[in-house]
């Protein structure tokens, strides 16, 4: 069988869980605010759809899509040039020990859900789930 990006192990703990949510709050309300130096990134409209940490808390990966998914390698790249702010200002607002270093990626959920109906839209599948 091969190994899933979603699961390729027993499952994130709850405090990776936990911080990971943590992370994508904070995050959101920063780039909500407009609190960055970066008068592009302010410009933009971003969803952190979730955010998971490494086991040992120090890489949390944020998993982000621009409102409306125009331009969304440009919003990587720019999220990616300003990670050290975020990460000094998730650190201001939360209580955690170590800051995790942060990494962006696309948010492809979106276009899962969207093939998926696809999928169950077509007839032939229709069918076969009636029966």
């Amino acid at each position: 069988m091969a190994k899933n990006k979603f699961h390729d192990g027993p499952g994130p703990s709850q405090r990776q869980l936990r911080v990971g949510e943590l992370i994508r709050r904070t995050l959101s309300e920063v780039l909500q605010r407009g609190d960055i130096h970066d008068p592009d990134l302010n410009r933009l409209s971003i969803s952190v759809g979730e955010v998971r940490t490494s086991p040992d808390l120090k890489i949390a990966t944020a998993y982000v899509m621009p409102l409306g998914g125009q331009g969304s390698e440009q919003v990587v790249e720019l999220l990616a040039r300003n990670r050290n702010e975020l990460r000094r200002m998730i650190g201001k607002v939360t209580n955690l020990k170590y800051t995790p270093d942060l990494r962006f990626r696309l948010d492809e959920t979106f276009d899962q859900l969207d093939e998926t109906r696809r999928l169950f839209d077509q007839d032939d599948v229709r069918r076969d789930l009636e029966d």
